[in-house]
């Protein structure tokens, strides 16, 4: 318990320390994209803290007691953390992701894959990438995927209410245009909604991903 509370208390540190360079989305006002809102769900939203992208999510009706850092598989800069959140009585999830890794060229070796139940990936041509899967506690079947200048996460959540039906949207920060965010339903066999993020990580993006930092 002691190592949570320090995890924990590590991780509000490394938010608050962030949080100058905290890129969210303007939520419809006419400085900016509006992005697709998902019930139960705050964000994700996005920082860039020197060459890490920072994206954080708070699941609203989901209650743990202490937080945990979890390695991300093939990804040796990167990690992901959970823990309760600070301003409500949900879950932080706080990805950590190394652009080095992210770029590195060793990553598209790794076996293309769909959704995890098969469903192909939306908004990418041929419906596949370069994948690797795990699964934390209250999370089965996170994926993180890897392409020329793109990466995506998938988080898996509770049936959302909408079918099997995928919506895809635009994701915003700030004024730009940085990805595609999906909301999934539930496969033939009940199993495997979640949260779809796509990002464009391209140099121009990661420029666009800087000049923003600078103004918060």
């Amino acid at each position: 318990m002691k190592n949570l509370v320090m995890k924990s208390k590590a991780l509000f540190l490394s938010l608050v320390m962030g949080s100058a360079l905290l890129l969210t989305s303007c939520g419809g006002q006419s400085t900016g994209g509006s992005n697709l809102n998902i019930p139960g769900v705050d964000g994700p939203k996005i920082a860039l803290i020197q060459d890490t992208v920072l994206i954080s999510i708070v699941f609203q009706n989901l209650q743990l007691d202490g937080g945990l850092r979890y390695n991300i598989p093939k990804y040796p800069k990167s990690y992901l953390e959970i823990s309760p959140d600070l301003q409500s009585a949900g879950t932080l999830m706080a990805i950590n992701l190394s652009l080095d890794d992210v770029l590195n060229g060793k990553l598209q070796t790794l076996d293309p894959q769909t959704l995890p139940g098969g469903r192909a990936l939306p908004g990418v041509a041929g419906g596949r990438l370069p994948a690797v899967a795990f699964t934390i506690e209250k999370f089965r079947n996170m994926s993180f995927y890897v392409g020329p200048k793109l990466f995506g996460v998938f988080i898996p959540l509770n049936d959302p209410g909408i079918g099997s039906s995928i919506i895809t949207a635009r994701y915003f920060v700030g004024q730009n245009r940085m990805g595609n965010l999906s909301l999934v339903g539930s496969d033939a066999n009940g199993d495997n909604a979640g949260i779809l993020l796509m990002l464009d990580m391209s140099t121009q993006v990661q420029n666009q991903l800087k000049t923003l930092a600078k103004k918060y």
